[in-house]
């Protein structure tokens, strides 16, 4: 039993049964014809299966902020029903769920971009302006309203994101900020900009209205900070009013990998530590935490007081559920392949997941249910469609024979997990070999 990781605790007015939260995640939902509803079904089906408390996707507080054309914004009253269909449905399902305000600043894939200065990115097209002393108001102002919606639409808090090189980001970074003004220079004053906002939000929403700052720890950019900056801006923010920090690793910019399947697992828990020793608030630990053993060592060892996973909810719904009744052989485990969720989502399509093509298809691809007539069926190849056919199917009813000319399952896998860099495929073929022998499915 995972104990460190299924005890309760505490995040300034809310109270949470374990120490997993599914992070946000970008689903690329926001431009399907049925977004609230879709995203809803999304998230209902992670609630069901255990998550006390998620993250949505980015959600940008005014026009400039999009992270592209028709992406998801809370900026008018008007628009409070519509978020209600997704936090309602969370809360039917006894879950909590709090908004991720996401201003993209520099990042922003439209013409209509802002950032602290006018430096743009590596990674588009377009050329930010330079915020104005107007336009820092006015964007303050915004954060603010965005917050008091989403506490309207039913929202249990808010995440600022102020990591991955976002505009809460550039202005903390010397690499974005060249401002000379009150709003750059110092880390006093480049820290001034995200800090205003939390003490607007306190001001406007009270001191139990929840708040989590998702801040970046290692840059892993030219420019960035060190440790001993991050450790004091986290003491800033615990200052401001902040009830949890969760910490980001990289700049979209960066050319090291963080996320990608090469990266060992956990293996930026320690910066989250180094955090985690400056405040006194709780802090939780993120990127390639993918199995519930990784989990609790991190909490087990003091890492970090939570931790924050994302893609493996994509690959397993139940990821929580399973692992809290010890079934954690059951689990469809993340491998970080990144080529249904990041790939998709760069490429403007709706995101899935390698390993599970219903995440983000709750709606279009409902599970299949029990036949009433169980039909004999042989399924040829156990390579990763085969098996994949032969479980959903022996789920439903049927009567599977598998077969395959190899001695092992895997087709394709078995060469693709000795590609070095790719041994979580591994990972598939334990999952595939659990569902084999649970349903019993006959392998010749």
């Amino acid at each position: 039993m995972s104990s460190h990781l299924f005890s309760p605790i505490t995040l300034g007015s809310l109270t949470l049964p374990n120490r997993i939260i599914m992070g946000s995640m970008h689903t690329g939902l926001d431009h399907s014809e049925d977004p609230f509803g879709r995203l809803a079904a999304f998230y209902k089906e992670r609630a069901d299966g255990g998550v006390s408390l998620m993250v949505t996707g980015g959600v940008s507080p005014n026009e400039q902020g999009l992270i592209s054309p028709g992406a998801m914004k809370l900026t008018d009253a008007e628009q409070i029903e519509d978020y209600k269909i997704i936090t309602n449905a969370v809360h039917e399902s006894g879950s909590k769920i709090i908004m991720q305000i996401l201003h993209a600043g520099r990042y922003a894939k439209q013409e209509d971009l802002v950032a602290p200065s006018a430096i743009r990115s590596p990674i588009n097209q377009f050329e930010p302006k330079a915020m104005t002393q107007q336009d820092i108001q006015r964007t303050i102002d915004d954060f603010v309203h965005c917050a008091y919606l989403a506490e309207q639409a039913g929202f249990d808090g808010i995440e600022l994101l102020g990591s991955e090189g976002y505009c809460l980001n550039e202005f903390t970074a010397l690499r974005t900020n060249h401002r000379t003004d009150e709003w750059g220079g110092s880390l006093e004053n480049r820290a001034r900009f995200p800090l205003e906002i939390i003490h607007a939000i306190r001001r406007k929403l009270g001191p139990r209205f929840f708040i989590q700052y998702r801040m970046s720890v290692l840059e892993l950019v030219e420019g960035g900070w060190n440790i001993e900056e991050a450790q004091q801006f986290a003491q800033l923010l615990e200052s401001a009013g902040i009830d949890l920090i969760n910490t980001g690793i990289g700049w979209h910019e960066s050319s090291i990998p963080t996320i990608a399947m090469q990266v060992p697992r956990a293996a930026f828990s320690w910066a989250t530590n180094k955090i985690k020793q400056a405040v006194n608030i709780p802090v939780a630990a993120a990127n390639r935490i993918n199995t519930v053993d990784v989990a609790e060592k991190i909490i087990q060892r003091g890492d970090a007081d939570l931790v924050y996973l994302s893609r493996p909810f994509l690959a397993d719904p139940e990821f929580v559920n399973k692992a809290q009744e010890q079934r954690t052989n059951d689990i469809n485990t993340c491998i970080a392949c990144n080529q249904s969720c990041l790939d998709h989502l760069f490429n403007f399509k709706t995101v899935s997941c390698l390993v599970n093509p219903r995440a983000c298809h709750e709606t279009i691809m409902p599970a299949l249910p029990k036949t009433a007539s169980p039909r004999n069926i042989a399924v040829i190849g156990a390579g990763a469609a085969g098996l994949s056919f032969a479980i959903e199917a022996k789920k439903m009813g049927h009567h599977i024979t598998l077969y395959d000319a190899n001695e092992d399952i895997g087709g394709q896998l078995l060469y693709a997990r000795k590609v070095p860099g790719k041994e979580e495929f591994d990972e598939l073929l334990r999952y595939f070999r659990v569902m084999i022998e649970k349903y019993q499915i006959d392998l010749h």
